[in-house]
């Protein structure tokens, strides 16, 4: 299990390009939350509430001001990106990275962290909607689109196998063929790992029907969560121009909606 104990995040203040001073500003607040093994967590909420920060901190890119990460029990609060990887943490970015002169085999080959085959290359990307023939010689630069950058570094975490994968917006820039692969795709690593958790950062509709626990985080703290039966009605109305047409949403100080994103149908 991963535990979120009392996480609290300050970003700095800082200088923008005209130097003018832009204040601090807390980001996460006293956010508690436990992961468990065996289960799809979505972690959902309005644009800005702390959603990728939060997923930040977990994988070590971010410190917290305050608060401890427990994975199994372990403090790991202190530890690097690469001592939490090898502990079993593996993050999908919301922007993956380009890596100018290395070739999609290598990065997945790296990222499984032992010599794998050719078949098993093929088995990773076709996972995530790519024909390896068409990718595995190709380089991890600009000239791959959003959608191909994200389905391969989505097949690179899996390749990884982690304890516990998060994947911040992983339908980003994928078509809609790609994504009824992608949602397979993430029941199969649940299905055949279920002592692994997986955490996904999303606002799609048809995501959150994959859940076993959502999570609703707003201006940095914990909205609501509880199981998928009991978080869907709550989080999803219909556009009365268009009934067929369900929309993300999430609830305000004042009790009114407030719509996020549209899912995908």
């Amino acid at each position: 299990m991963l535990e979120l104990k009392h996480i609290t995040f300050d970003a700095p203040a800082s200088k923008s390009a005209d130097g003018r001073e832009i204040p601090g500003k807390r980001i996460i607040n006293d956010f508690s939350l436990d992961i468990e093994q065996g289960k799809i967590t979505v972690i959902t909420g309005p644009n800005g509430g702390g959603k990728s920060t939060l997923a930040r901190l977990i994988m070590g890119i971010e410190k917290p001001t305050s608060g401890r990460f427990l994975l199994d029990g372990e403090d790991i609060t202190e530890k690097p990106i690469d001592e939490r990887a090898r502990l079993g943490i593996g993050y999908g970015f919301q922007t993956p990275a380009r890596f100018k002169g290395m070739k999609v085999r290598k990065l997945i080959t790296l990222a499984s962290g032992r010599k794998i085959s050719t078949n098993e290359c093929n088995e990773y990307l076709s996972a995530v909607g790519l024909c390896s023939g068409n990718y595995l010689q190709r380089e991890v630069d600009k000239s791959l689109s959003g959608g191909e950058l994200k389905r391969i570094e989505i097949a690179s975490v899996l390749a990884r196998n982690p304890r516990v994968a998060i994947f911040d917006e992983p339908e980003a820039g994928i078509d809609l063929w790609s994504f009824d692969k992608l949602i397979d795709t993430f029941l199969q690593f649940h299905h055949a790992q279920p002592d692994h958790a997986l955490v996904i950062i999303s606002h799609q509709e048809r995501i959150m029907q994959i859940a076993d626990r959502i999570v609703v985080i707003k201006e940095g703290q914990l909205d609501r969560e509880g199981p998928r039966e009991e978080m869907m009605p709550t989080l999803m109305i219909r556009m009365p121009q268009n009934p067929t047409c369900g929309m993300a949403a999430v609830e305000t100080t004042i009790g009114q909606w407030s719509l996020t994103e549209e899912g995908v149908r």
